[in-house]
């Protein structure tokens, strides 16, 4: 009799099968497996696992509703307030999941990494941190050219960053360009054609993906397809039109024109982007000496800026080469040499420190320094995870230098989603982030570290990231207010060109912004190349809910490639009730926290509206004029490159799932160099 009563019990899922286990976790209350549980709870559980279920579809609404019905049943379970404050997170509700999370952390639950993770979500809240241009740079990791007596590189010169992570690094030494990793392992030796490199000093990417190398002893620039194979030489030795006498540093401006600083011919020498001769300057001209030792330089707009080694000075010229002024005087550097765009401003090394440099004002502030010892840097280069990598070319080093505030803080992890329809093989997807949101690209499997109940995991498989995607999915959202109805021709133009531009890869959603929102396409992009405007089901109106369109067009993009953005097309201007029902916090942070970027592209001239500006300030993407100088083309490649620190990752379970009615908890711990992180999440199997 009593056999019979236990297998009805565990029919109706109101005990554990798990004899190897003391609890078990029925909705989020840990049960004892010797106790049967209350109706209230087999409720709890009942709602908490649809819950979980529609967390990991992207229903964030449906998932709230769930996690709500189980907390009724059980008010002060702490995993249900954890989880429901998951879900307002991700919905955009930022201020709600606080409160959720706060009301589980002040009953004892969570610790340290429940109390880090509300005050990261407060900080990032707060915007327009002034303080943050302020710090100072501190190093978070180095790669040494001998490690551990293995000989890696010498006299690293240069670095150019990569959108996955890894770096290319130029070893002047030995003539030799090397592609590292994120965790400092050498993935691929360059070393230049049959006769190979003769002392290469800079690299840089043009447009196409192409490198530059400059070959300072060869008196020539060596040009290589994007895997660094080489295609052919720019320049040769000599005084005249295209030639050079020690190359130093490369700049590209946005036509692909490639300037480089020529120290021996003391000048700047300007080809076109297929390599061809164009002009050179930096003589002696009214008002100004000429240059005398030219080593670094960079491109920003129509300014081209030249470092002056034998000067101590930056000086600014227009893109035809004509002097314009001293951006900084001279004698304040004392070796200056590569100069690189950061966060708006200039970054420069000068011997043993890097500087910024103001470009409106010329004003200076130290962001870092090596100290007193044998050091020499050379190149202080923003990567892909806003840190700067940095060579110092006689420590035979390459530094990852963070501000101090990243490092204090630590990595930031979510688990994304958990897959576990082919349970005990559960796939993973991880968030990796800084403290500011920005995402945590180039991890590798050895970077990750799994537990389920404080017990590692076996057969993890690192899957791939999201960073290596080539393609993405977008939303254009057509505004169809009467104020655009002008600008017809601008928008269809904007339409076919943003569909032109992904050569039939992704998914191309068309929303049109009207006092309701209408999708009006999704499918192949090729299918828009005859787009027109006629063809849209939505009236013009004198009122366009712009937040509806948005939340729409976030809505059915969760699921789709984890490269994704809505592109809104408008003239810039708003009505009283464009965000009358999603105020501006709710709708950017919903973007943010699920990955989509926000760009718009204006057909007027003038000032954008507040609201939407707010919104492109505080997303990822930009603004973009329809008759910009390089068209609208290039908006696709800027979205692609959008960094995306989403990881897939897989695992073998061990733990017994109860027919799939337990739930099993899930910890991931992130490192990186002298960073780590921590989240702890967890899933169902399926129902048997």
């Amino acid at each position: 009799m009593k056999k019979i009563i236990a297998s009805v019990l565990i029919i109706l899922g109101l005990v554990s099968l798990s004899s190897s286990q003391e609890t078990t976790y029925t909705g989020g209350m840990e049960v004892p497996n010797d106790r049967i549980r209350t109706q209230a709870e087999g409720e709890a559980a009942r709602c908490f696992r649809l819950g979980v279920q529609a967390y990991y579809k992207g229903s964030y609404n449906e998932a709230i509703v769930e996690f709500e019905k189980s907390l009724s049943y059980l008010p002060n379970d702490n995993l249900i307030l954890e989880w429901l404050g998951n879900a307002y997170y991700k919905a955009g509700m930022e201020g709600s999941a606080l409160e959720y999370w706060k009301t589980a952390s002040d009953n004892g639950y969570g610790g340290i990494l429940l109390q880090n993770k509300i005050e990261i979500v407060r900080e990032r809240r707060v915007t327009g941190d002034s303080l943050d241009k302020l710090l100072k740079l501190s190093e978070a990791g180095s790669f040494d050219g001998n490690y551990n007596g293995n000989f890696i590189f010498s006299g690293p010169v240069s670095v150019l960053p990569n959108m996955d992570g890894t770096f290319w690094v130029v070893a002047y030494n030995t003539n030799e360009v090397l592609l590292l990793n994120l965790n400092g392992k050498v993935i691929e030796r360059l070393t230049g054609p049959l006769n190979g490199f003769d002392r290469p000093l800079d690299i840089v990417r043009m447009s196409d993906g192409k490198l530059l190398v400059s070959e300072s002893a060869g008196d020539r620039i060596a040009l290589l397809n994007e895997k660094g194979s080489f295609e052919k030489y720019i320049g040769s030795k000599g005084r005249g039109l295209g030639n050079m006498v020690g190359p130093q540093y490369i700049a590209l401006d946005y036509l692909d024109r490639i300037y480089v600083t020529d120290y021996g011919n003391r000048r700047v020498d300007v080809f076109d982007k297929d390599g061809n001769a164009l002009y050179f300057f930096g003589g002696k001209a009214a008002g100004f000496n000429g240059l005398r030792g030219p080593t670094g330089i960079i491109v920003v707009g129509d300014s081209v800026y030249v470092a002056d080694e034998d000067i101590g000075c930056i000086y600014e010229f227009d893109r035809s080469g004509n002097y314009v002024q001293e951006l900084v005087q001279p004698g304040t550097f004392k070796k200056p040499e590569s100069m690189k765009l950061w966060q708006n401003d200039v970054i420069i090394c000068d011997k043993n420190k890097i500087y910024s440099v103001d470009l409106d004002t010329g004003a200076l502030m130290e962001y870092g320094n090596t100290g007193k010892g044998k050091t020499r840097i050379t190149a202080a280069v923003p990567d892909v995870n806003n840190n700067l990598l940095v060579t110092d070319f006689y420590a035979n080093e390459v530094y990852v230098m963070s501000k101090m505030q990243e490092l204090v803080g630590g990595l930031f992890v979510q688990i994304e989603n958990v897959d576990a329809s082919k349970f005990p093989n559960v796939t993973v997807e991880v968030k990796v982030e800084n403290r500011h949101r920005q995402p945590v690209v180039g991890l590798q499997d050895e970077n990750f570290y799994f537990q389920e109940k404080n017990r590692p995991v076996g057969s993890v498989k690192f899957i791939g990231s999201a960073a290596n995607n080539t393609y993405a999915d977008i939303t254009i959202v057509i505004d169809r207010s009467n104020t655009t109805r002008a600008y017809k021709n601008e928008i269809e133009m904007a339409v076919k060109e943003i569909a032109d531009s992904m050569n039939g890869r992704g998914t191309l959603r068309v929303v049109s912004a009207g006092s309701v929102p209408v999708t009006e396409y999704i499918g192949n992009p090729d299918r828009l190349g005859n787009f027109s405007l006629d063809a849209l089901k939505n009236p013009m109106t004198t009122s366009v809910a712009v937040d509806t369109a948005i939340r729409l067009s976030a809505n059915d993009l969760i699921n789709s490639t984890k490269k994704r953005s809505i592109i809104y097309i408008s003239d810039g201007t708003t009505s009283y009730q464009a965000f009358e029902k999603y105020n501006l916090a709710e709708l950017t942070a919903f973007l943010n926290n699920n990955a989509i970027g926000f760009s718009m592209i204006q057909v007027s001239q003038g000032a954008v509206d507040a609201e939407v500006q707010y919104i492109i300030d505080n997303t990822c993407g930009d603004l973009y004029y329809v008759f910009r100088a390089e068209g609208l083309k290039g908006i696709y490649n800027d979205i692609v490159n959008i960094p995306q620190g989403v990881y897939q990752l897989s695992f073998t379970s061990t733990l017994p799932t109860n027919f799939g009615e337990n739930y099993l908890p899930l910890e991931i711990e992130v490192y990186l160099l002298n960073r780590s992180g921590r989240a702890e999440s967890g899933y169902f199997a399926p129902l048997k």
